[in-house]
């Protein structure tokens, strides 16, 4: 139960530890892409439009904008690490929201971030459509 007195299986679904490590794998895909700075292949993995949200501002990316959005903050520096701990919570069988706390290292900066990630389920494959941070633009 929750402090609202709701029990998320009783909603209709409690995932599996298959359908946990799946999103897990996902993840750790789309980080070795990042430190990689393939960008069109994060690309692929999207949902366009996609959402950005961050401390008061939504905004939604096309592809075009994202991949330019990512080669910039991914091309500043020569070495990109992540150091990453993730909680999923479902919503249902197709769609996760993801807290992830994570260690980013650009270079010789380092910083913690907390951030969080709506992936939908599409034809049988995660993909994420909304990003939500505070501070985005920050790092």
């Amino acid at each position: 139960m929750t402090a609202s007195g709701t029990d998320p299986a009783a909603a209709g679904f409690a995932p599996s530890p298959a359908d946990i490590a799946g999103v897990l794998a996902w993840f750790d895909n789309f980080d070795a892409l990042a430190v990689a700075k393939d960008v069109e292949a994060m690309a692929e993995l999207a949902m366009f439009p996609l959402n950005e949200v961050s401390d008061g501002k939504a905004e939604s990316y096309d592809r075009v904008r994202y991949i330019a959005q990512m080669t910039s903050e991914l091309g500043a520096s020569e070495q990109v690490d992540m150091v990453s701990e993730r909680t999923p919570t479902f919503l249902n069988e197709n769609l996760v929201f993801v807290v992830t706390d994570a260690t980013i290292t650009m270079g010789e900066i380092s910083r913690q971030v907390r951030y969080g990630d709506l992936l939908v389920k599409c034809a049988g494959d995660w993909k994420f459509q909304t990003m939500v941070q505070g501070g985005w633009t920050d790092f």
